[in-house]
């Protein structure tokens, strides 16, 4: 008889998550917009991440990863971790409060509004390496030099924290045909797939990167782990060149595709999204209401759930595409 392999995240998992993430806040609402449905022909609801303390989803790893951190490692006196921005600030935060130094490791360039957040939530924020990657390798050499304990991009804790948002959104609308959930570090989606199994449903996921990197999308349509050369898109939340493999295996089983959206196409969606509902979305927040217009044929009539996974967008950037202009990455 063969084995069962357990789930990267239980049900017993999300539950003990909820009771952790809910003493920080309140769950998230998740809305169907009129003006959203009639353009795309479904029944489409926004899960609204951009509403958390953060303004992002990465907020609830952050609380799960440091409550397990200090649990497990009590000696621990400070953390480090690679970001572009969101999980930064989710990590800052739960350290801070914890007691902890959080000291964050940013690529060159990366955006300042973010910067300025994390060291508002108590960061000490450094700028190392071209993207993302290169951030994240020095933040792992960093760890051993200064004694500080490495946060991954990429963990079970994190998964089981971010689950909580899913479960919201499945409680609300059990009978979603299809979820489109963007896919940086891939806690999102996986955290989706978990709650999803978990509850037994028959929801299909559907991954969402950028055009300009599609390291995830290669990776799953191949069936093993695909590296980029450069992951140059403004949508900072989805530029990620090297897969994570234990992510990987999860959304390998557990989604249905993955679609790959333009810079152009997310900046039109993030503009729909103020028109319509006056929400401020970033580049990845929009990403999945993108995929969803890329596909709105095959989903006319269908129940469908998009991810607005964060409203953290500096203000010349999305000044730029309220005026019709997408950005250009130097």
């Amino acid at each position: 008889m063969a084995l069962v392999s357990r789930p990267l995240v239980t049900r017993d998992d999300i539950e003990h998550a909820t009771r952790i993430v809910y003493r920080h806040m309140a769950p998230t609402p998740q809305y169907v917009w009129p003006q959203i449905c009639a353009k795309l022909g479904a029944t489409v609801w926004v899960k609204h991440e951009n509403h958390t303390p953060t303004g992002a989803f990465k907020i609830r790893g952050g609380i799960t990863f440091i409550d397990w951190l200090t649990r497990t490692h009590p000696k621990t006196t400070g953390i480090i971790t690679a970001t572009r921005g969101n999980h930064g600030q989710s990590q800052a935060r739960a350290a801070t409060a914890a007691g902890l130094r959080t000291k964050i490791v940013v690529p060159h360039g990366n955006s300042p509004e973010k910067n300025d957040a994390m060291r508002a939530f108590g960061a000490e924020v450094v700028a190392i390496g071209q993207d993302f990657d290169e951030a994240k390798a020095e933040a792992a050499r960093l760890a051993c030099d200064e004694s500080l304990y490495p946060v991954p991009s990429f963990h079970q804790q994190l998964v089981a924290g971010v689950s909580t948002y899913a479960m919201e959104l499945f409680a609300a609308a059990p009978d979603l045909d299809t979820v489109y959930v963007p896919i940086g570090g891939g806690s999102g989606i996986c955290g989706v797939i978990a709650a999803r199994d978990a509850l037994g449903l028959k929801t299909e996921v559907v991954g969402v990167v950028s055009t300009e990197a599609p390291a995830a999308k290669l990776s799953f349509d191949s069936g093993h782990r695909v590296e980029t050369d450069s992951a140059r898109t403004f949508v900072d939340g989805l530029a990620v060149r090297i897969p994570v493999d234990e992510a990987l295996a999860v959304y390998q089983r557990g989604a249905s595709r993955i679609v790959a959206v333009s810079d152009d196409e997310v900046a039109a969606a993030m503009r729909i999204y103020f028109h319509d509902t006056h929400n401020v979305a970033e580049g990845a927040g929009a990403a999945a209401l993108a995929a969803l217009l890329q596909e709105r044929e095959v989903m006319r009539g269908r129940r469908v759930g998009v991810i607005l996974c964060g409203g953290n967008v500096d203000t010349a950037v999305f000044a730029d595409v309220l005026r019709g202009v997408t950005p250009v990455v130097d």
